[in-house]
């Protein structure tokens, strides 16, 4: 059904490129680094490791770290889950490591991020001297230059200030670095998506699934400028992407969450994290996670653990109208047929509110083929819509962004006559909408700062209080990190 054996083989080069012996001051094996990178094949060997990182990042950290400390979903209180709900982590995350949950952590964000920068720069380092064809080398360098800005991406949005790396760690002194600014992080990132605009190409279906184009990058460097505030480069890019006409709204929403239509829901979802359910593919937790307890629900998965539930207030928030509050739901049909009524759902609350986003009733056990959206239409849509509001106020333009969003969903158009903040929020809320449970919200309630107003409010019976400190705005960078690099400083906050 779908290919992601890009992937494969990475697993060789993840192994080659993290070993090293402490005693040398040479990290990475010369005789490697010496004869790979020869070929075509040694190329796109190398572009493969490059986005073998992403299986661990979405296993769950890569949403579900984020998820879980917004308004929209919330975990069953066990394996540590809830400690990213109560703001309850160390800067060591040491909870996370008395189980073996340390894939849903922060820390398994800075780790995968980081082993993907470190692939990338190794192509970008040793692929333009390849003996391969020169279009081709070209394209494996644009999809270099677009993952790292990616992990970067992730990394400043998590952590804020970080290291930031544009060269392979050849010796022990070019690998321990410190760290840079926010708003530098921001710039290299847009060097890098200029790299990638001029190099990938626009999307077809030829393109490999999984494979980012040259809208993605696009639509990736405007959701970056958004959060640098740098609104006419956020509305520039997203504008593009859209007038493009390379993608288009699924006509129904639900569509895009039917694992049966991936491949025509492309068309909308323009790059994702891409799961099978069948090896040698990868999948992600989530699928379980979300699904009903015991796994009773067979639409859902062929196992799932009832973990994770959207809050009651998130649900009620809705228009009825609203055609995405179809993917939740206060029932299911269990495997006898019978309608599981909302107050028998969960083992830990009388009121949880199913995600239906992550459903595959042809999952093996809980690996399934749902892919995790990473960037959608709809987003950038929304990206422009905010852009355009925060830099000319809520013009015709921004109106139009908003009401093809709520215009799919089943909605009126937005009222008109809205001044600037009511536009912004009307947009904030809109993306919250769209995008629930797709490891977005907490990241725009922590680049508007609105955190500490909100989330005190999003609370029920199994979560009765929450309070965050400033401080949680970003993650604490993990001590195991800091102690391994003399030059690493913790966030001000954390220390």
């Amino acid at each position: 059904m779908k290919n992601i054996q890009y992937f494969i083989g990475g697993l060789f080069l993840l192994l080659v490129h993290t070993s090293c012996n402490k005693l040398k001051e040479t990290p990475y094996s010369s005789i490697f680094t010496d004869n790979f990178y020869k070929t075509a094949s040694d190329a796109e060997a190398a572009l493969t490791a490059v986005y073998g990182p992403m299986v661990n990042l979405y296993n769950t950290a890569g949403t579900g770290a984020s998820d879980f400390s917004a308004d929209q979903i919330y975990p069953r209180p066990v394996v540590g889950r809830d400690t990213y709900t109560l703001f309850s982590y160390d800067a060591n995350y040491t909870t996370q490591k008395s189980f073996s949950r340390q894939t849903e952590s922060p820390q398994q964000i800075w780790q995968s991020c980081y082993s993907g920068i470190e692939k990338a720069n190794w192509v970008l380092y040793k692929v333009p001297q390849t003996n391969m064809d020169s279009a081709r080398r070209s394209v494996i360098l644009g999809e270099a230059f677009y993952m790292r800005a990616f992990y970067m991406w992730m990394l400043t949005k998590n952590f804020r200030d970080i290291v930031v790396k544009t060269s392979p760690s050849i010796s022990l002194d070019s690998a321990l670095i410190g760290k840079t600014a926010q708003a530098d992080v921001f710039k290299q990132i847009y060097r890098d998506l200029d790299q990638a605009i001029a190099k990938l190409p626009s999307y077809s279906a030829s393109i490999q699934k999984g494979r980012p184009s040259k809208e993605v990058a696009m639509a990736l460097y405007a959701k970056t400028a958004l959060y640098a505030q740098d609104w006419a480069t956020a509305l520039d890019k997203a504008s593009q992407v859209i007038s493009s006409g390379r993608y288009s709204l699924m006509p129904e929403v639900l569509d895009v969450y039917d694992v049966t239509k991936e491949d025509a829901a492309r068309q909308e979802n323009m790059w994702a994290f891409e799961c099978e359910s069948a090896s040698p593919g990868y999948s992600t937790q989530i699928i379980g996670l979300y699904g009903p307890k015991n796994s009773d629900g067979p639409q859902y998965a062929v196992t799932s653990y009832g973990s994770a539930f959207a809050y009651q207030a998130f649900f009620d928030s809705f228009n009825p109208s609203d055609k995405r509050r179809k993917l939740l739901d206060t029932n299911y049909i269990n495997k006898l047929g019978q309608v599981v009524a909302q107050k028998d759902i969960t083992p830990i609350t009388t009121h949880g509110v199913l995600v239906k986003k992550y459903m595959d009733k042809n999952s093996v056990g809980s690996s399934g083929a749902i892919n995790i959206p990473i960037l959608r239409l709809a987003d950038v849509y929304l990206v422009a819509a905010e852009a355009a509001a925060r830099k000319s106020g809520p013009t015709a333009e921004a109106y139009s962004y908003i009401n093809t969003v709520r215009k799919r969903a089943g909605l009126p158009d937005l009222t008109t006559g809205l001044g600037k903040d009511q536009f912004v929020d009307s947009v904030l809320q809109e993306r919250s909408w769209e995008l629930f449970a797709e490891g977005d919200r907490w990241y725009d309630l922590t680049r508007t700062n609105t955190f500490l107003q909100v989330i005190p409010h999003a609370v029920n019976d199994v979560f009765p209080t929450r309070a965050p400190q400033a401080k949680h705005r970003y993650f604490p960078i993990p001590l195991d990190e800091i102690n391994a690099n003399p030059k690493l400083e913790q966030n001000p906050d954390w220390k």
